[in-house]
């Protein structure tokens, strides 16, 4: 069977080269006669392992030295619980409602102190991002925190906000690793790594030295500290082997691509292709204002339930799966992350010509 293009949202296509490469070291890694998922995460092959993929991934970044790189398990919803135990000192933190995520970190962040929603979208069903110049930023509030780019809305943050000298922290789930990033503009930046880096179970959290200290909520899990992680290299226990050996594999991988610069231009070149077509069509539209559309998740309609859903159906028979669009936006959105091929995006355009000549 030939491979589909897979435009699913997370967890979501990888490189095929990076697949082809982990299926010849599955049963036995470099000599060791051993499968990474097998071996000891306190061996020396392991270790390299994770000391190597983190290399890459400050190289990638091109990560102050005092930033900490920490893989945890647990996802980014972890982090909606961490960041607050972790970070509210003064029990007040700042968040803008860009969507369903970061609407879960603020239910969440309620939870451990006064968590104030800043400013939101949902009045346009997260279809824009608020502007955020000048924003009424609480004088005693910990961070402000932001979900830079929204993978069921398809909206980004092309301008970071103006958080009046206060920490920003933001999670980048689904723009991890998709264009350069100027880390020490943020206290903390995270991810799930499940939509543009690996497989899913894991997030990777940058966080600033000064940030990561004893002096968390009371009732934090020891494992819920980033200092504990930070101490232990992130192997304070079994940490997500396999997951870190994969991304590990995608860090090596983009470096060979030319870097974040390159893969910025090629991830603008892809959107470019769907967006335009997008805007000239007669029966497809985006669901995005245009200066805050996302060049990894492209929500589209065509206006009719019954139509979307023939769209999906035919789409699907015809190796294009994955673009049923998130139930509280319905239509279809297309997932164009980093491994996603500009043919697989070329090829996607085409079909819908196709289907808006029939329909």
């Amino acid at each position: 069977m030939s491979r589909v293009y897979n435009f699913s949202a997370g967890p979501a296509v990888l490189p095929e080269e990076v697949l082809k490469e982990a299926a010849d070291e599955m049963l036995d890694y470099r000599g060791t006669g051993m499968s990474v998922m097998e071996m000891s995460h306190r061996s020396k092959v392991f270790e390299d392992i994770l000391n190597e993929a983190e290399q890459d991934l400050k190289d990638l970044m091109q990560i102050p030295d005092n930033y900490k790189v920490l893989f945890m398990q647990g996802g980014a919803h972890l982090q909606f619980a961490a960041i607050p135990m972790n970070l509210m000192k003064n029990r007040v933190a700042d968040y803008i409602i860009t969507g369903q995520w970061a609407k879960k970190a603020f239910k969440e962040a309620q939870i451990y102190g006064k968590a104030n929603a800043i400013a939101s979208s949902e009045d346009q069903t997260f279809s824009y991002i608020p502007d955020c110049s000048d924003l009424p930023i609480s004088p005693d509030a910990d961070y402000v925190y932001i979900c830079e780019n929204n993978t069921i809305y398809g909206t980004k943050y092309h301008t970071l906000p103006n958080t009046k000298g206060k920490i920003l922290v933001s999670d980048v789930s689904s723009c991890f690793l998709s264009e350069p990033v100027d880390v020490s503009k943020y206290g903390l930046i995270y991810g799930g790594v499940q939509k543009n880096i690996g497989p899913a179970g894991m997030a990777i959290v940058i966080i600033r030295d000064d940030l990561i200290t004893e002096d968390t909520l009371p009732y934090t899990p020891t494992y819920m500290k980033y200092k504990i992680h930070a101490d232990a290299n992130s192997l304070y226990n079994t940490p997500n082997t396999y997951c870190i050996y994969m991304c590990g594999k995608v860090f090596k991988w983009l470096k060979k691509q030319g870097g974040l610069e390159a893969m910025k231009a090629r991830n603008e070149e892809k959107a470019a292709v769907l967006y335009d077509y997008l805007d000239s069509s007669r029966l497809f539209r985006g669901t995005v204002r245009k200066e805050d559309r996302s060049i990894m998740n492209v929500p589209f309609v065509t206006g009719d339930k019954e139509l979307d859903a023939k769209f999906v159906k035919e789409a699907e028979a015809a190796g294009f799966v994955n673009l049923k669009g998130h139930r509280t936006v319905g239509g279809m959105r297309a997932s164009i992350y980093n491994a996603m091929p500009l043919e697989g995006v070329k090829a996607l355009v085409e079909f819908m010509k196709k289907f808006e000549e029939e329909n």
